[in-house]
């Protein structure tokens, strides 16, 4: 059973999926289960480059600047509101600054990032 707005991935060709609406069937690609996606947070080592970080109306990826080069970059920050109604996502591209501006009225609590290497990555508003 999938859950909404959860992240998953194939394995096999690296499409990346997110649920909009809740089923009990399963999620396949490539004719295999999709992975389902879990998100890093600050706990885990290398998160001062991923983990998203709220500045006022913005939304930075790390606390230091994280590469944005062929090899190695950020490819999307998606942002929630608390009540998970309102949801932005920014796609970026290389040598793109990876962060996002937000609107303040949606009271957006939540961000999440996906690193081409290192994987989903979750930060929330103090």
């Amino acid at each position: 059973m999938t859950n909404h707005l959860e992240f998953y991935r194939c394995e096999m060709c690296g499409n990346i999926v997110q649920v909009m609406h809740t089923g009990a069937g399963e999620l396949v690609c490539c004719g295999k289960p999709m992975t389902l996606l879990k998100s890093y947070t600050k706990e885990y080592e290398k998160q001062e480059k991923h983990v998203p970080v709220f500045i006022e109306n913005k939304i930075q990826v790390g606390s230091v600047p994280h590469p944005m080069i062929e090899e190695h970059h950020i490819e999307f920050i998606q942002v929630i509101s608390e009540d998970k109604k309102n949801i932005t996502t920014k796609f970026l591209n290389i040598n793109e600054t990876p962060e996002m501006i937000t609107n303040s009225d949606n009271n957006y609590t939540c961000a999440f990032e996906y690193c081409n290497l290192h994987g989903l990555w979750q930060g929330c508003k103090q």
